[in-house]
């Protein structure tokens, strides 16, 4: 499961020009799901989303959580975060996971954000969304849980 965070001073999305969701301070994430991923790649990500120190403290370093600053999430799902690139012009999209194993993957992942006590809004899965970012930085990191399989 890849996460692509980018920390926002807002950010909202919208499906047929209706606004589904908006966050203020905090974290977009595009999360994409392989077709190799499990609940365990999930809550591996969002222990390390709502701990991360990405956020700046009195003095301008990068030494506070998302659960410090009290900021709220704006998940969005991103299956093209497993895009395949490395042959010809057009991207594969194979190790992306099928929607009936990444769907409830992308919705349990936000159960697991909001356990940590963080406001999640949402985008829909599968749908074309407009999503509109204030980057804050710009900070933007990449998050991988094959990172978590390398540790053990």
């Amino acid at each position: 499961m890849r996460a692509l965070l980018q920390r926002v001073t807002q950010a909202s999305v919208k499906i047929h020009g209706v606004e589904t969701g908006r966050i203020d301070r905090g974290l977009v994430v595009f999360l994409g799901v392989s077709s190799r991923d499990a609940e365990s790649a999930a809550a591996y990500l969002a222990e390390r989303i709502a701990h991360l120190r990405i956020f700046q403290d009195n003095e301008g370093k990068t030494n506070l959580s998302l659960l410090e600053v009290q900021g709220s999430v704006l998940a969005i799902s991103q299956f093209t975060l497993y895009a395949d690139c490395t042959r010809g012009r057009r991207p594969g999209f194979s190790y992306a996971g099928r929607p009936e194993i990444a769907e409830p993957l992308y919705h349990r992942f936000m159960e697991l954000v909001r356990s940590f006590g963080v406001t999640v809004a949402e985008g829909q899965f599968g749908a074309d969304m407009l999503v509109e970012i204030h980057n804050d930085g710009p900070f933007t990191i990449l998050l991988d849980s094959d990172e978590k399989r390398r540790e053990d």
